[in-house]
């Protein structure tokens, strides 16, 4: 099943895809809820972000060929994590499909994209363990975590290169029945391919994370937890247009514009 979250008319609700057609629901996909009987097109509506969750988990550094040659890029020995960890990321960052990306007037020219999956969580999940993890999702969406890489590289923290408003992109829409395994994310900017990747090829797979956070952090209903990217990122420059496209999923797709 295919949930999003849109908007028509001044009101925002949650919704079930029907091919070309969207047919509104009342409450929330992982709770109480009942789906009308009426469908609107889906290109009369606006898609939303598909979840504003509570507690936004980002995973970092979860691809091995990622690690190898962003090293190479920089001229460093390649470090891998010993062990799974976990950043944050803030909701003012979060934009939806088709939304701009703004870069700031004072971001460098590595202005650039990261393609990630998405766990959207449906269950209150603590102390879970990998073996149950995956029942605690209720499906998954796609990230693009936007990221200006010289304030990362000089920042004490990641406040702005990560965070700075519409830094995130999020949707189109959540998958409930997603197949891991066969999923692949293609990355394109402008049309060209950027970028492809076996989406499920992790250092720590989902269920290794989310046993591991549940550990130390209550996971809730609604919250999400972005699983890392693979590649080495292209520049994005005003007028750019990315893709984040995972086979099964859907296209994320937003406009870089100017500040």
């Amino acid at each position: 099943m295919i949930w999003c979250r849109f908007s028509v008319g001044g009101d925002t609700s949650f919704g079930v895809v029907e091919g070309e057609r969207v047919r509104r629901a009342d409450g929330v996909p992982w709770g109480a809820h009942a789906i009308g009987s009426a469908t609107l097109p889906l290109a009369a509506v606006k898609l939303e972000l598909p979840v504003v969750p509570n507690t936004f988990f980002c995973v970092g550094v979860n691809y091995r060929d990622h690690v190898e040659r962003m090293a190479a890029k920089r001229g460093t020995v390649p470090s891998f994590p010993p062990r799974p960890d976990i950043g944050y990321r803030a909701n003012n960052a979060l934009i939806a499909h088709g939304e701009n990306i703004v870069k700031p007037r004072d971001a460098g020219e590595q202005f650039q994209y990261e393609g990630e999956l998405v766990a959207v969580f449906g269950k209150r999940c603590r102390n879970v363990s990998k073996e149950d993890a995956l029942a605690c999702v209720f499906g998954w969406t796609i990230g693009n975590d936007v990221s200006e890489r010289t304030w990362q590289a000089n920042d004490r923290t990641l406040w702005r290169a990560k965070n700075s408003d519409t830094f995130k992109p999020m949707g189109p829409w959540i998958v409930t029945d997603a197949d891991l395994d066969a999923m692949t994310t293609t990355i394109r900017l402008n049309g060209a391919v950027a970028e492809t990747f076996k989406t499920n090829n992790m250092i720590f797979d989902a269920p290794t994370y989310i046993s591991e956070v549940s550990r130390y952090c209550t996971i809730e209903p609604g919250d999400v937890m972005w699983m890392g990217t693979d590649g080495v990122p292209s520049n994005m420059k005003p007028g750019d247009v990315c893709e984040i496209e995972i086979s099964g999923i859907g296209v994320l797709r937003n406009r870089v514009v100017a500040a």
